[in-house]
Order: C-alpha cells, then sequence, then structure tokens
C-alpha cells in the first residue's frame, strides 16, 4: 500500500480534533490518510491504527459508505445520506448516522467523510413518530366523529329550544352552550382531516407559484405586519404534488412564523427560499432503499425560537406553544408532506427558524425531463 500524506500541522490538527463528530481523510486506493479524535472513539482504534487500513477494512462490505464514496470519486461532487444505519466490522451491532462525503482535491482524488451519529432513540422517533402519531390522530378523529359529533347537536339543539323562552341572563348562558359546541365540533372536524386516506391527485407544480399565492394571502391577512423576502432558484425542476395541499401547507408554516414573530415587532421577516440539493437522500419509512428528495424549500422567520424542549415532538398532535392553540397544525403539516413522498424538519436558534421541507421532483412518465436543466 502506498504510503499515506504526512499529518497534518499541529493547527489543522487542533481543528480537526474540536469537531465532535467522526472525521476521515480516504485516498483513491481507500486507505485512511487521516482521522481525528472522534473518529478514534467512534471506530474503538487509535489515528496510528486507523492510517494502517483501509475503509473497507472498519466497515461490512456492503456498507452504503463504501458505496457513496464511490460515487463521489465519481461524479466529484459531495452527496450526503441521512438516517443510515452504519454497521462495523469489529464492533457489533449498527449505529444509526448521517454521511457526509465531498472530494478533497489537495489529497489526489480522495474524499473526507464526516459521520454524524444519531441514537437509537431518534431512530424510533424519527421513522415511526410523523406517520404514528397521524394514524393515531386519524383512529380518534373517527370515533370523535361518531361519538361526540352526534350528541353535540343534540345539546345545541336543546340549548337553542332554552333561548326562545330564556330570561336575558339565561340566554347568555344559552349562547355560551352554542359556542362551545361550535368550536368542539371545528375541532372534531380538524382531526378529521387525519383519517382521510384517499389516494393524493398529484401533478407537476410551480412550488414558486405557490410561495407567491402563500405569501399573497398572508400580506393582506395576518401577516401584514411582516416583510416578506424570496430566495428563490429560477430553474427549480417542479415538484409531484397536490397544489391545494401544497398551499395548505405553506399557508400553515408562513402562519406559524407570523405568530411566532408576533404583531408587535417592528423588524418581523418571513423569508421563503427554493433549492436544488442533488445529493440529498433519506431513507423513508415504507421505503426499501433511500428516497432521492432534491427539492428543499424553506419558511424561516426572525421570531424568538422554540424552546429546546418542544422540538423532538414539535410535529406531534396536541403539542403546541400557542396559548389558545390546538396542537393539529404541525402535525397534519407533517402528514401531508409524508403523504408527498418528503419530511419536513426545524431547526431553531434566537431570532433564526428554519421549517425545511424536502420533496421528490416531478418525473414525467416517459421519462422526459429527467434532467434538471
Amino acid at each position: 500500500m502506498a504510503p499515506n500524506p504526512a499529518p497534518p500541522s499541529g493547527d489543522s490538527a487542533q481543528l480537526l480534533n474540536a469537531l465532535p463528530h467522526p472525521v476521515l481523510a480516504i485516498l483513491p486506493n481507500g486507505a485512511v490518510a487521516e482521522a481525528n479524535a472522534a473518529a478514534e472513539a467512534f471506530f474503538g482504534m487509535s489515528r496510528t491504527s486507523l492510517r494502517h487500513q483501509k475503509l473497507a477494512e472498519l466497515v461490512p462490505d456492503d456498507s452504503p459508505v463504501l458505496s457513496l464514496i464511490s460515487q463521489v470519486m465519481t461524479r466529484g461532487a459531495a452527496i450526503n445520506e441521512y438516517r443510515v444505519d452504519l454497521g462495523l466490522a469489529k464492533i457489533p451491532g449498527e449505529k444509526l448516522v448521517d454521511i457526509f462525503v465531498t472530494p478533497l482535491p489537495q489529497v489526489g482524488e480522495g474524499v473526507v467523510v464526516m459521520l454524524q451519529e444519531r441514537s437509537l432513540a431518534e431512530k424510533i422517533d424519527r421513522q415511526l413518530t410523523h406517520r404514528g402519531a397521524a394514524r393515531s390522530v386519524a383512529a380518534m378523529a373517527s370515533t370523535l366523529a361518531h361519538e361526540i359529533k352526534n350528541p353535540l347537536s343534540g345539546i345545541r339543539g336543546a340549548a337553542q329550544l332554552l333561548e326562545a323562552e330564556a330570561s336575558d341572563a339565561d340566554r347568555a348562558l344559552t349562547r355560551l352552550i352554542c359556542e362551545e359546541t361550535d368550536r368542539i365540533v371545528k375541532l372534531v372536524d380538524r382531526m378529521s382531516a387525519f383519517s382521510d386516506e384517499r389516494p393524493i391527485e398529484r401533478e407537476s407544480v410551480n412550488i414558486h407559484e405557490i410561495l407567491d399565492h402563500v405569501k399573497k394571502v398572508a400580506q393582506v391577512g395576518f401577516a401584514r405586519h411582516i416583510h416578506f423576502k424570496e430566495t428563490y432558484d429560477p430553474s427549480l425542476p417542479p415538484v409531484l404534488g397536490s397544489r391545494d395541499q401544497l398551499i395548505q401547507i405553506f399557508l400553515n408554516l408562513v402562519k406559524n412564523a407570523a405568530e411566532a414573530i408576533g404583531e408587535e415587532s417592528s423588524d418581523g421577516e418571513i423569508e421563503l427560499t427554493t433549492a436544488y440539493r442533488p445529493g440529498v437522500r433519506l431513507q423513508l419509512p415504507g421505503s426499501s432503499a433511500p428516497v432521492s428528495l432534491p427539492l428543499e424549500f424553506c419558511v424561516r422567520d426572525n421570531g424568538p425560537g422554540i424552546a429546546e424542549e418542544v422540538l423532538p415532538c414539535l410535529f406531534d398532535p396536541f403539542v403546541t406553544t400557542k396559548v389558545s392553540g390546538t396542537g393539529l397544525g404541525l402535525a397534519l403539516v407533517a402528514k401531508i408532506v409524508g403523504d408527498h413522498g418528503g419530511t419536513i424538519e426545524c431547526e431553531t436558534n434566537a431570532r433564526r427558524t428554519t421549517f425545511r421541507v424536502l420533496m421528490p421532483r416531478y418525473a414525467p412518465r416517459d421519462g422526459r425531463g429527467a434532467s434538471r436543466r
């Protein structure tokens, strides 16, 4: 085996070792050229030992990381793959990781590999939470619709009959009964959306037209006081989806952003962005292989952010940070995105919260239009 390059300088080594995620530099022949401290812990061996092995000796022969490295070396472009079960040759069990592979020109045709480990709990949650929660709410909605709406109509009818002969003081109480029954019916109707299992009629949709429509609706209503910024990729291919449901997704996200900013804010801003990410592939529930989700749509606001303890269950039904919220909006958004074969994630910190929707692109059945441009 050809000798590995000289180790990095002291400053470079310190920088690599400061990174919390395992980082490896891989030569064209598969040998490990460099590794940081996190990689030593991940693979359970010293940097010196790692530099005397090939990556193929550290992972199983069919490991997805080997395939990704081969693709990056061939294409000369970075590829990211998320939620990959990565087995190690000398350590039993599997680790759930995000894999980032990028070319490294200064070492011939080698690459840099970064692994971001995810916990087992996150593996289970991310694979099952959104759709599992939606199914649970669907079953609950069907039961509620039958068991609650019928008695509520009887209660409302009785209150209306009493109102005709009630005094002014009692009439206020009968109106309260009617208002509260109407509120419960609306809540049940919103939950009923989760039980709609009819196939989605999808077509080629220009996402920029959807976002422009959502912006116009917002600007004449709940977001009149907020500045909108658009950062669009003009060459973005169409998305395969339902126009009405896509509007529902982004109208909900923009409304949440506006409410997070608040009516009193004088510098509130919502940024709508679109981008093409050809290297993004995710292992989604129900799919045997990673799915390509190159279309990225983001709704970003400069509100105060979301509490860290809420993030893991943000898309669960009945989870809300609003005083008068029902906690069904984001759960329904996650269901619709999942029904479209995509995924949604949230990143937040002070003055910057981003909801990122990743979706497949539209591909005509005759195969035409397969390239981006």
